[in-house]
């Protein structure tokens, strides 16, 4: 079992992300931390011991060290923590100092992924980010310092006005940090955000033949570095691959606890309501869980294994394969999109890892 839980709150507000998210405003801590802990009392209890925990956000770095402590020791009453293997939480540089890295290691925490994004004070600010670069190398510091065994950074690619040479620049001085792990996510605009608002009025450009041009150089300088491009978005030292989100790559039986989080178990699939308040009343006030629910059926199931089992390096089972699909997949190897592991799986390769998603759709369809 894999557990998630979701920390909505940041100081401010990026333009580019989907995710649920708000600042504090006048938030009581104390009754969030509160109902994340009744939401586990009425969740975890009877599942077997937890493998994995991923705090997101949002920034979990903001939360205080008296509530951060109080919420993991308090998880230990309704799940068997004793066998984690990672224990991954998302934080923001410039949002911590060195002893709060102290108190995270000694609560167990194993994996520190950073949102720098770019080494760019320009794209920063575009971004909506508010460390600087120097910011983001001394929180680096700080975490190997303190012995934190893996540092995951999170880096953005193919943005406004942004050319190879700029992208190559922040991928050279990334690695000059040796993180363990590195992720690299292409510019989407996505609903509900400021960019895709000035997207579709005009005010921000896209470019498929830069994101696939930029999506090509990470791959070619990030392994030739030694890192395993193992998912689309993500490269990993020996030893450093996300367990977490290999879980969900896998299919696995995770649940999320807070405001917006989802859950999956078997083929069952909540979602928690998009609203702190709301989140926070059901709980303690109605000791209701405020979700819904959806069954996935075998056509729901099988579009989502496809979906992400294909952006793995481990490559998608011939087992989700009709006869009908072979055309297909015979097309993909003969022009080197794809290729058979030893395994018999089929991995995408070359300007096949570009078209995942397009690929994914004609295997679903």
């Amino acid at each position: 079992m894999h557990l998630y839980i979701h920390i909505p709150f940041c100081h401010r507000i990026c333009p580019y992300c989907s995710f649920y998210k708000h600042t504090p405003g006048n938030t009581d801590m104390k009754r969030f931390i509160d109902a994340l802990l009744k939401e586990a009392s009425m969740r975890l209890p009877g599942h077997p011991p937890v493998t994995t925990v991923y705090f997101g956000g949002g920034t979990p770095s903001m939360l205080s060290s008296t509530h951060l402590a109080r919420l993991v020791e308090g998880l230990k009453a309704y799940a068997n923590l004793s066998s984690i293997e990672e224990f991954s939480f998302e934080a923001n540089p410039a949002t911590f100092t060195a002893k709060k890295v102290c108190q995270w290691k000694n609560l167990g925490i194993t994996r520190i992924s950073l949102g720098i994004q770019s080494w760019d004070p320009g794209f920063l600010s575009m971004l909506g980010r508010t460390h600087t670069p120097e910011q983001a190398r001394e929180s680096i510091r700080l975490l190997r310092q303190a012995g934190m065994p893996q540092v995951n950074v999170d880096l953005m690619f193919s943005l406004p006005g942004q050319s190879i040479a700029s992208w190559q620049d922040t991928l050279a001085t990334t690695l000059e940090q040796n993180p363990d792990h590195i992720s690299t996510y292409n510019l989407t605009y996505e609903e509900d955000t400021d960019f895709y608002r000035q997207h579709a009025a005009g005010l921000m450009e896209s470019d498929m033949e830069r994101d696939a041009a930029m999506f090509e150089l990470a791959h070619n300088m990030l392994t030739e570095a030694g890192y395993r491009h193992y998912e689309t978005s993500n490269y990993a030292r020996e030893g450093a691959l996300s367990r977490h989100n290999l879980a969900y790559w896998q299919g696995e039986d995770y649940i999320g606890l807070g405001p917006g989080a989802y859950s999956t178990v078997g083929r069952i699939r909540s979602f928690n309501t998009s609203d702190t308040t709301a989140y926070m009343d059901a709980l303690l006030e109605r000791n209701l869980v405020p979700e819904q629910r959806e069954y996935l059926d075998d056509a729901a199931y099988r579009t989502e294994r496809i979906g992400l089992l294909l952006r793995t390096d481990e490559g998608l089972p011939n087992s989700w394969l009709r006869p009908c699909d072979r055309p297909l997949v015979e097309e993909l190897i003969r022009e080197q999109m794809a290729a058979r592991k030893h395994s018999g799986h089929l991995v995408l390769t070359g300007q096949g890892r570009l078209l995942v998603d397009e690929i994914a759709v004609e295997l679903i369809d």
